[in-house]
């Protein structure tokens, strides 16, 4: 043998026996870190209470500061190092005196506690603000939360009956809803029973479900598990995941079926075309824009009476295919058409009727090619009324844009083909506190301070009056319906509300804002409308429409004044004693996990003259 080759063998042994050595050190490292649990004193994340027990810990955590450690490591599938990150991130933050959940920075840890809200939309460019490997490493010395905080995490069972909100919670960890529904479309159409776990699901108990059977997690010897356990929680997992999905679709068919059925009420539809701003609005753009109507083939999605299809096919569409889901609509679209000699027809001869050219398909826009054979990208103008309340209630505008993508031609118009949310705060005079206090000249304002404390709980669609604005108005969100992807329809957006420079004109030179008021503007803009663009307005200050406004009162009403009137520098930020001199708004509006609604969040910061600034606890509403 040589004696390089016996060099080579004593390296390869002695860095064998290093490896080993170090192996032993970390193991004990760990044994180490490990402790006794009795031994621990857990401290708070964000205060200084102190607790014996982890379970106690994490309730106040939940119940103070609006952080459910539990339910955020299961909705977001943390890891041991995931579930570790995030509480040295959270430490760190709440160290810097910044809000874990948005990042704003504030100047004593009295007004972080006092903001502190659930987290809304955590991740930034697809990643969590802990994923960064820094995390791991502990932020605070001997922190005994690091030491426990999973140490039961492996041998818990689930012993909890399964909810609807937990079927929601694991269908939007699993995939897009809709994407669900089309996947289990033929699981909805036989309605057949199935099982979950060996228990026997029946379509029309589906409300009443209840797997009382226990999942019970696989147990592991070390911190990192056995790869074979691991494979058969996964697998088990994954099955329960499906089950879960069976269930929500069945859920979000009824929810649609019900949606539908709602707009097979003829006071609903007497209601939209009534609202002459709408119906107008859109009968501009159809008929007073003959370059881009007159020959094209026209897709009206969700036509209801088909007043729009109506309008098409007058203006000189060659071919308008007018799609409705309520069968009962889609029924009497049909009838009117033909009422109208407007409606598509062949005779036993396979004869066309040239006069009529409207064809009422009965579907979801996205069930469309089972009813109906369209040749993708054929359509040269889409058209839909699809707003609703906010703009985004309803959910309608996700059907829109996959007939956009699917039939509408490259460089087709759609109708309309912008859309705009607007934001102001309004005044005492827009909310019902002055009805309240003299009622035929009794004071009932005990019931106005009631009304209030409801109200800042639930989003209210009503008419705000434009003299009830206090604030100058702000662009919230834009759309570009030509554009826009589908996933767009959720956004996080600021802005800043400042007075009105009337506010001066006052004695005191202050006035109250108690909430902020969301409407929308729809536009057909000369892209496509190029002999009349057209512009549909919810706003205050134009006519009213059958959408109203969408208000959103505040905890307390916040003061506010313009810079040059500005009082004094003590107090709080909001008070009359320091108004604000403007109020910056984080606003989220998300899809919600109940099909079709969607979930609102709101959160204000009052900045005075000087720079002071005051944040309020985010607010949360549902639509």
């Amino acid at each position: 043998m040589s004696t390089e080759r016996v060099k080579a063998d004593q390296i390869e042994d002695d860095e064998e026996e290093e490896d080993l050595e170090e192996e032993e050190g970390l193991a004990e490292g760990w044994d180490d870190w490990q402790s006794d649990d009795s031994s621990l004193d857990y401290l708070c994340l964000f205060c200084m209470q102190r607790y014996e027990c982890i379970e106690s810990l994490f309730e106040h955590c939940n119940s103070m500061h609006y952080f459910d450690f539990r339910s955020i490591v299961k909705d977001l599938q943390l890891d041991f190092y995931g579930s570790l990150k995030l509480i040295n991130f959270v430490r760190s933050q709440v160290a810097s005196i910044k809000c874990w959940a948005c990042g704003l920075t504030f100047e004593c840890i009295a007004e972080l506690q006092n903001h502190l809200h659930a987290a809304v939309n955590i991740k930034i460019c697809g990643n969590f603000p802990w994923d960064d490997d820094l995390y791991l490493k502990p932020f605070m010395n001997d922190d005994a939360l690091l030491h426990s905080f999973a140490g039961d995490e492996e041998e818990e069972h689930f012993d909890g009956l399964v909810t609807k909100e937990d079927i929601h919670c694991e269908v939007v960890n699993v995939e897009d809803i809709n994407e669900i529904y089309n996947c289990n479309q033929r699981i909805l159409e036989a309605d057949k029973p199935y099982h979950i776990n060996d228990h026997l699901i029946k379509g029309d108990v589906v409300d009443e479900f209840h797997a009382s059977n226990h999942f019970e997690r696989n147990k592991s010897n070390s911190i990192y598990g056995k790869v074979e356990n691991r494979g058969l929680h996964q697998k088990k997992k994954d099955e329960l995941k499906v089950s879960f999905a069976n269930v929500a679709a069945k859920e979000i068919k009824n929810v649609n079926e019900n949606y539908f059925g709602s707009y097979g009420s003829f006071c609903i539809h007497k209601e939209m075309i009534s609202d002459k701003v709408r119906t107008e609005t859109y009968k501009l753009a159809i008929m007073n824009n003959p370059s881009l109507i007159k020959r094209s083939t026209v897709m009206d999605v969700g036509c209801g009476t088909g007043i729009l299809s109506l309008f098409a096919a007058q203006s000189g569409a060659s071919r308008v295919i007018a799609i409705e889901a309520s069968m009962r609509m889609a029924t009497m679209a049909t009838q009117i058409a033909k009422d109208n000699g407007l409606l598509y027809e062949e005779n036993n001869n396979a004869e066309k009727h040239i006069s009529g050219v409207i064809e009422v398909v009965e579907a979801m826009v996205e069930d469309l090619d089972k009813f109906k054979k369209i040749t993708p990208q054929s359509v040269d103008v889409l058209v839909s009324e699809w707003m609703g309340y906010c703009l985004l209630y309803e959910s309608m505008l996700s059907s829109v844009l996959h007939a956009r993508d699917y039939w509408l031609k490259p460089g087709g118009a759609i109708l309309p083909d912008t859309a705009t949310i607007f934001v102001a705060g309004f005044g005492r005079g827009g909310t019902s506190l002055p009805f309240w206090e003299n009622v035929y000249g009794f004071n009932m304002s005990c019931i106005g301070k009631e009304v209030m404390n409801d109200i800042a709980r639930s989003a209210i669609v009503d008419v705000i009056n434009g003299e009830d604005i206090v604030t100058e108005s702000s662009v919230l969100q834009t759309f570009d319906l030509a554009t826009m992807k589908p996933d767009e329809v959720d956004f996080t957006s600021t802005c800043e509300l400042i007075p009105k420079s009337t506010i001066g004109e006052g004695s005191t030179g202050i006035c109250w804002c108690y909430g902020i008021v969301l409407w929308f503007e729809t536009g057909f803009t000369s892209r496509f409308c190029k002999e009349m663009p057209v512009l549909l307005s919810t706003s205050p200050y134009s006519p009213h429409t059958h959408w109203s406004q969408t208000i959103f009162t505040f905890q307390e009403p916040i003061a506010m004044t313009c810079a040059k009137a500005a009082t004094g520098h003590s107090g709080l930020v909001g008070t009359e004693q320091r108004p604000a001199a403007s109020i910056s708004s984080r606003i989220s509006i998300a899809r919600s996990s109940v099909h079709r609604s969607i979930d609102i969040s709101i959160e204000v910061t009052g900045i005075s003259v000087d720079g002071k600034k005051r944040s309020w606890p985010v607010q949360i509403f549902d639509l």
